[in-house]
């Protein structure tokens, strides 16, 4: 997919606007983990999230390639438009950014506030996605994927400062929505030619790349109910399971209230907000805690993007009582 010298150059590109995030020790997490954790803080980006660096490299290419482009268009449950329009700003590039009904409400602010046309249509991420493909042919936009080799190669960036940072790492728990993390993340290991073993994680909920894992084919789901929208995905891509199916060594499922717990996790233990996906990681970590005795963990908070609500809900006033 690209190659080291490839990968520095995106991170170059990456750090005109966006600092390397920390990878931060914790010690009241490794003490609930029973063993050393590292915690690679991409909540601290310019957008709250990963996918800032996946947007900031795609549209560089994008606007050397095609300078006149009249604009783009993509679909979205709120990190990924928020990349988009973030670089898409910085480019005097058009952005016009589709979503479900129901989104993330803080979300949607943040993407038009960034600059984007917001629309809401469809149930779920896939209608958006299919409507967001029809209105660009009507309208000469261009269709940015949700997964896409410049994607990967800008949000692997993050691994790249990661691993250079903690070479010794021996597991790295990544959530999974359309891919591009993980697989940023095995591209980056295996340019360095490190042995970090890479977990996946999906919402029981959403499970369509945990299914195919364990098929070793393409398995699609016909709902996405999860509260943590970052994974809320019914349709793997076929590429990017392709390489997580070489690259990972499980995909394990966390359910909505192990999310929701290892947010009050992170809240408590490092004063660190997680939005439901970027929580996964630790939720895995916790349910594999005795697999990780001895063993040096990194988890990835991809992102701190949580609604009020929600947030009330899972850890504020309306939350149970921490364990």
């Amino acid at each position: 997919m690209f190659d080291l010298t490839e990968l520095e150059r995106a991170h170059a590109i990456v750090r005109q606007a966006v600092p390397a995030t920390p990878a931060r020790g914790w010690p009241l997490l490794s003490e609930r983990l029973g063993t050393e954790v590292v915690v690679k803080h991409e909540n601290h980006t310019p957008i709250g999230a990963f996918k800032v660096r996946g947007g900031l490299v795609y549209l560089d290419r994008l606007k050397r390639e095609r300078p006149d482009i009249p604009g783009i268009i993509s679909a979205t449950r709120g990190n990924h438009g928020q990349s988009l329009a973030f670089a898409a700003g910085r480019h005097g590039v058009p952005a016009v950014i589709y979503v479900p009904l129901g989104n993330s409400v803080e979300k949607n602010r943040a993407m038009k506030a960034f600059g984007a046309e917001l629309v809401e249509h469809g149930e779920d991420f896939q209608a958006a996605r299919e409507e967001a493909e029809r209105r660009a042919q009507f309208a000469g936009l261009h269709m940015v994927p949700s997964f896409h080799p410049d994607l990967v190669l800008g949000v692997a960036t993050y691994a790249l400062e990661l691993f250079r940072s903690a070479p010794d790492l021996d597991v790295l728990y990544v959530p999974i929505g359309q891919g591009s993390g993980i697989c940023g993340c095995i591209m980056a290991r295996d340019l360095l030619g490190l042995t970090t073993e890479i977990v996946g994680v999906q919402s029981t909920e959403a499970p369509s790349y945990a299914l195919s894992f364990a098929a070793g084919k393409i398995v699609t789901t016909e709902t996405s109910n999860t509260r943590a929208d970052g994974m809320a995905t019914r349709i793997p891509d076929a590429d990017a399971f392709a390489l997580i199916r070489k690259g990972a060594a499980r995909i394990v499922q966390v359910t909505d209230d192990e999310v929701a717990a290892a947010i009050r996790a992170y809240w408590t233990d490092t004063h660190n907000l997680a939005e439901g996906a970027g929580a996964a990681a630790l939720a895995a970590a916790l349910q594999e805690k005795t697999k990780l005795r001895g063993k040096r963990v990194a988890l990835v908070l991809s992102g701190g993007n949580i609604d009020f609500d929600l947030f009330r809900r899972w850890v504020g006033t309306d939350a149970p009582a921490m364990a």
